[in-house]
This record gives C-alpha cells, sequence and structure tokens, in this order.
C-alpha cells in the first residue's frame, strides 16, 4: 500500500509546473454596445481595420481620436463582426481588455487571464502572472488582442503577451487618445476616427430624442442642439437622451442657449461629456502646455487657428522660453501644436499651418477657464455678435479677456478693474473706432492687447502706462493716424 501511495505521488510531481486550463474558452465573446449600422463613416473605418486583419505586414493597429468620438464602439462592432464569422475569422482566440487612465498593469492581467479561462491567485505577482500569460498565449495558433482605451504605453513582454512580430498570424489592436501612445506600442499603422457628419449625427440625434424632433415647432432648436454636438457621439447620445420626448419649446431654447454659452445645464453632460473630455487636458505632462491649449479658446466657435500668430500670442503672454532666438521660439511653439493634436485636443485646420478646437472640446475648455478655481480664469465673448460690453462683465480675477470677432462699436468709458489680466483681444471688430483712456488703466499687468481689424484712429496715452505690455497689435487697422509717445520697455 505504501509502495502505491509513493508511486502516485512521484507520477504526480511531473504535473507540478503544468498550467491548469479550466476549459477551452470560445473563440470570440459578444460584447454589448452600440451598434454603427447606418453609419458610413463608422462602417467604412471597420472595413478597414478588417482589410488591415488579414494584411500580413500589418501586426500592429492603433485606433486614435478624441475622447467620446466612437473608437471604443468601433472596435466593438469588430469584435461582434468576427463573433458572427464564426470558424471563418482567422483567429483562434480573440481577447478583449480595457484600459483605464489609473489602471495597473495587473487589472489588465487578470482580464485576459479570466478570458482565456485561467485562474489567478491573489498573492501571484505581475511578473508570475505574465509568465504564465506568455505560456498559455503561446499555445494560441494566433490570438488577436484589442486593448481599449490606452493612456500609456504597455510593455508586452511584462503584461505576458507574445510579440506579433515572432508570434505568427498574432495581432494587436489598441484604442488611444493619444497619437504618442501608439508610437510607443509601435504600431504598424494609426487610424483616426473622426466626428460624424452632419447626416449621420443628426440620424443618431433623432433616435435618442425620439420623434418630438419632427414637430414644427421644434424642428429648428433640434436641430441647432443637434449641431452644437459638433457630431460627437457622445455629447449627440447624452444631450439627445436629456431632451427626449420634451414638447415645450422653452425648453429647447434652454437647451441651446446653455450649449452655445458652454454651460453645462443640461443633464449628464458635465459628469459624462466635459468631464470625460477633460481627461485628455488633465493627461498633459507640461503644464506650460496645459496653460497653451487653454488659451486657444479665447477664439470663436469653428475658428481657424493661424499657428504663426497663436504661437506669438503664447511668446508674449510669457508661456515659452524667453531665452530662445526666432528660429528656436518658431520650433516650441511648433512642437506644443504637434503635442496638442496629438493628444486629439487640437485639430488639423482647412488652410496649412493652422489648426483648429472641436466645438465640444472648445466648450470644456471655456468650462475650465470659467471657474474661479482657474489659474488662468478668462472672459470669453468672441464671435457672438456683441455691439458693446458691460463693465459688469469684468472681474478682478481674470487672467484673460477675448471679445475676438464681434460688432463692438464701444468699450466702457471707466476704468474697468482687472488688474491681473495679461490678455485683452478686441481684434477683428470692425465697427470699433475708439479706445476710451480710462479703459485700459486697469488693465496694469497687460501683456497683450491686439486691436487688429478695428477702426481705431487713435490710442489714448494711458496706454504707454502699461508698463508689462509685450505685444500691442495693430494689423489692418487702416483708420489708425495717431500715436502715443512710446518710450524704449525696460
Amino acid at each position: 500500500m505504501l509502495m502505491e501511495v509513493k508511486q502516485l505521488t512521484e507520477a504526480g510531481s511531473c504535473f507540478e509546473n503544468m498550467l491548469i486550463v479550466i476549459d477551452r474558452p470560445k473563440k470570440v465573446e459578444h460584447i454589448p454596445g452600440p451598434s454603427i449600422t447606418g453609419q458610413k463613416t463608422a462602417s467604412l473605418n471597420l472595413s478597414r481595420i478588417m482589410d488591415l486583419l488579414i494584411n500580413d505586414k500589418v501586426k500592429r493597429i492603433g485606433v486614435c481620436g478624441m475622447g467620446g468620438v466612437g473608437k471604443s464602439t468601433l472596435v466593438k462592432n469588430l469584435n461582434n463582426e468576427l463573433n458572427k464569422m464564426h470558424s471563418a475569422q482567422p483567429f483562434s482566440v480573440i481577447i478583449w481588455a480595457t484600459s483605464s487612465r489609473d489602471d495597473n498593469l495587473r487589472r489588465i492581467q487578470i482580464q485576459i487571464a479570466e478570458r482565456l479561462n485561467l485562474q489567478v491567485k491573489m498573492e501571484e505577482s505581475e511578473e508570475r502572472i505574465g509568465i504564465r500569460l506568455h505560456k498559455r498565449l503561446e499555445k494560441e495558433k494566433c490570438f488577436l488582442l484589442i486593448l481599449d482605451d490606452v493612456w500609456d504605453a504597455i510593455d508586452l513582454d511584462v503584461l505576458g503577451v507574445p510579440r506579433p512580430e515572432v508570434h505568427v498570424g498574432s495581432k494587436i489592436i489598441l484604442t488611444s487618445r493619444s497619437l504618442d501612445v501608439c508610437r510607443e506600442m509601435l504600431t504598424d499603422i494609426n487610424m483616426e476616427v473622426n466626428a460624424l457628419n452632419g447626416e449621420e449625427a443628426w440620424e443618431l440625434f433623432y433616435q435618442h430624442a425620439g420623434q418630438v424632433v419632427e414637430a414644427e415647432n421644434i424642428r429648428p432648436f433640434a436641430e441647432a442642439v443637434a449641431k452644437e454636438c459638433g457630431g460627437l457621439p457622445l455629447a449627440i447620445t447624452v444631450v439627445g437622451a436629456s431632451m427626449r420626448r420634451k414638447s415645450m419649446v422653452a425648453l429647447w431654447k434652454d437647451a441651446l442657449n446653455a450649449l452655445q454659452r458652454s454651460v453645462p445645464l443640461i443633464k449628464g453632460i458635465e459628469d459624462k461629456v466635459f468631464n470625460t473630455l477633460k481627461w485628455s487636458y488633465d493627461s498633459l505632462q507640461d503644464e506650460h502646455i496645459k496653460s497653451c491649449f487653454l488659451f486657444c479658446c479665447l477664439y470663436p466657435e469653428d475658428s481657424t487657428i493661424d499657428v504663426c500668430e497663436l504661437v506669438r500670442y503664447w511668446f508674449s503672454e510669457g508661456l515659452l522660453d524667453e531665452r530662445l532666438n526666432y528660429e528656436e521660439l518658431e520650433n516650441r511653439g511648433i512642437a506644443i501644436v504637434q503635442s496638442l493634436r496629438d493628444s486629439c485636443l487640437l485639430e488639423q485646420g482647412m488652410l496649412p499651418n493652422t489648426v483648429k478646437l472641436h466645438d465640444v472640446v472648445r466648450d470644456v475648455c471655456i468650462w475650465m477657464v470659467c471657474s474661479s478655481q482657474n489659474e488662468y480664469r478668462s472672459l470669453v465673448r468672441s464671435g457672438i455678435g456683441l455691439t458693446w460690453i458691460s463693465e459688469l462683465d469684468f472681474l478682478s480675477s481674470l487672467k484673460r479677456v477675448s471679445f475676438m470677432n464681434n460688432e463692438i462699436e464701444s468699450l466702457p468709458d471707466c476704468t474697468v478693474k482687472c488688474p491681473e489680466a495679461s490678455t485683452l483681444l478686441l481684434s477683428r471688430n470692425h465697427n470699433l473706432e475708439i479706445i476710451p483712456g480710462s479703459f485700459l488703466q486697469g488693465f496694469q499687468s497687460l501683456r497683450i492687447l491686439d486691436l487688429s481689424g478695428s477702426k481705431v484712429k487713435s490710442l489714448p496715452s494711458s496706454i504707454v502706462k502699461l508698463g508689462d505690455l509685450r505685444a500691442l497689435l495693430l494689423h489692418h487697422c487702416v483708420s489708425l493716424t495717431e500715436l502715443p509717445p512710446f518710450r524704449r520697455s525696460k
């Protein structure tokens, strides 16, 4: 009897280091999520990814885009499309794992392990889990790993995932708001997901708001509200659902007014949309880049922003190193713009050397700078057709003020107390002829004063007392005939 026990023990010891698989996982698991059926642009993106999956030269695919644009929805539809193909799809197993901005590696490892029906013990280290996952995945003929919402580059070796360049036939897809993350993860191709076009945006809004939008008295306001969402699926679904079956015109007018003023009064906007997009801003590593980004919301909605002009503003406000020469300054500015584009906070403009802010990103930006806690608290009233300004709009805590692109005819003829304001933008107010001397006296810290495109004929003598002034911009002031005597700045 003892001899038999000994023999069984010795035989069992052969299995000590073996990986135990509870059962064979399904090739693909359906992942719940909204369908992109009927969305032409998203369907084309889906077809493109499907083609990349059968391209032997492409091992790693990056899916990039701003928050809420539909990256996760796209790859969920990809996963579910592969599920419908059953044995016709090329992978022996498809694994979905969701990261997040505060996720640790272990949590991603656990998601992969659970998908493979592997047990992970509480005391196991990340290194040990990675070794086990690597062994298990090496047994697969070919796998597809979909990593959703990646904020920081993930080391595949530490994660425990065989490199697709070595494990023939395997591929990795990752979604991220950051092109830098995709680069660091060595993607072979990056596909950008853009906002919906007008027709697609309206159809999605209609699905969530319901038939009430067809009412003759509601339709114009519903279309305007939908347009304010800028084709961003997240904003469209949240706003549409909040307005569902609301048949009072006053409610639609109120919602439109809130969106136009970048005020998150609509239910769900702040938590589900604004805070979600703010994460991209929060993830910027450099405080100077953050302040440069916040400056962009001073431009009007849908505005094309000239990169050279923007960089000059940044320099004049002291956001760039003053020791740089002109070429270095230009290069640094371009690098910051590119960093903001790579983070999907800025978009390419319609013209070369221009950028633009997505409407909803601009709303979030204004929402942030209007906060009393923000270091760059701003008053933004650009491009809204103003004909006059009230001194009551100005607060002593303001750092930036923008009345660009309006129809302002006159300024308050009194001292407006903005002792901390560094920027005052009054450009492209074609009807503005007079700058009252008292108006500027309260802007003691002003570094930028832009009057370009106005009809001012002369400047008040009080302007020479602005000792910190670095940039006085008077482009296209064709009526200007007289300047006060400026002394050389110290």
